[in-house]
């Protein structure tokens, strides 16, 4: 578990992160973006109905830190936000495709990470 003390006031958090996701930071950055300061319903709703087809990998990830917090730190499920949300850069897989006069072109395959972290709204910050 993990206690911040802000201002006088704890900020419980609870964290998932997403390995080697197949999709490269540029596109996972702007829907990582839109989902943070929501609740976590929320969150789940518009990633339900997002057509991107990575959303269903961020969303998995956000599901995973809603069990950590109810499982592991017994935090309150309907007062769980999305404190932060971001992307880093993982591997690079290479690969190569064939050009005329023999030459050969890099195609580039990026993976991510996925990093969610929850955190639980007491009443008074409202």
């Amino acid at each position: 578990m993990k206690n911040n003390k802000i201002n006088n006031i704890n900020i419980k958090t609870a964290k998932a992160v997403n390995k080697n996701v197949r999709s490269s930071t540029r596109k996972l950055s702007p829907i990582l973006k839109s989902i943070v300061g929501k609740k976590v319903d929320e969150a789940i709703r518009d990633l339900s109905f997002s057509e991107k087809r990575i959303s269903r990998d961020i969303k998995k990830t956000i599901s995973s830190a809603l069990a950590n917090a109810e499982n592991n730190y017994q935090y309150d499920i309907d007062k769980l936000f999305v404190h932060e949300a971001y992307c880093g850069k993982q591997i690079m897989m290479k690969r190569f495709r064939a050009r005329a006069k023999g030459r050969a072109a890099p195609i580039l395959k990026p993976y991510s990470n996925i990093t969610i972290i929850l955190s639980e709204r007491n009443q008074e910050l409202k």
